[in-house]
């Protein structure tokens, strides 16, 4: 009878030592069910919410407001003496105290040449003055065209002829030659610098 006792006993401890063994394979199968299978669900769900948040729940918003958009109707305020009236285009409109029309031009900044190879940039403020509103905003479709005349000769310039009054003078008179050049039939009475650095 010692014999069996022995022989279960080594029977249990077998079996203890081997399902030691068992416990830990399947603690490692639980991490990898948790990494690989669990985990990226749920990035998945998480990814899944996030697109559905964005793609979904924002839309009735954009719609809202461009319906509400949509229905206020576009009022253009006529522009009395010495009002500026702003246009898309970054032009605005003024009218004078003697009927002339002002046309207020984006800002120009172009780089131009220095002798020793340095980078310098200049940029203008410039207003258009013509007879009347009617002839200011006339010039205004054409203004892709002036712009283009514009940079294209203020790029060519050198340090030395913005210098000094008379290079003030010069520089105005060459873009009041090419602006009329621009919108000719149409003619622009002066170039009112309101703005030059040279940096």
């Amino acid at each position: 009878m010692a014999g069996d006792r022995d022989k279960q006993l080594v029977a249990q401890s077998g079996s203890d030592g081997g399902s030691e063994g068992a416990p830990a394979k399947k603690k490692m199968a639980g991490k990898h069910l948790v990494l690989f299978i669990i985990l990226p669900a749920i990035v998945v769900l998480g990814g899944g919410g996030a697109a559905a948040y964005f793609f979904v729940f924002n839309k009735p918003a954009t719609a809202e407001t461009t319906e509400k958009a949509k229905a206020k109707p576009e009022k253009k305020k006529e522009a009395k003496k010495g009002e500026k009236k702003e246009d898309e285009g970054g032009a605005s409109f003024a009218e004078g105290p003697n009927g002339e029309g002002f046309l207020t031009l984006p800002n120009v900044v172009v780089n131009i040449s220095t002798a020793d190879a340095r980078p310098a940039y200049l940029k203008l403020k410039l207003t258009l003055q013509a007879k009347d509103m009617a002839t200011a905003e006339g010039i205004e479709p054409l203004l892709p065209r002036i712009m283009d005349q514009y940079t294209g000769f203020l790029r060519e310039l050198r340090m030395e002829d913005l210098a000094g009054s008379a290079g003030y003078a010069r520089l105005q008179s060459e873009l009041l030659k090419r602006v009329n050049l621009a919108v000719a039939p149409a003619q622009v009475d002066a170039v009112l610098i309101e703005e030059m650095l040279v940096q």
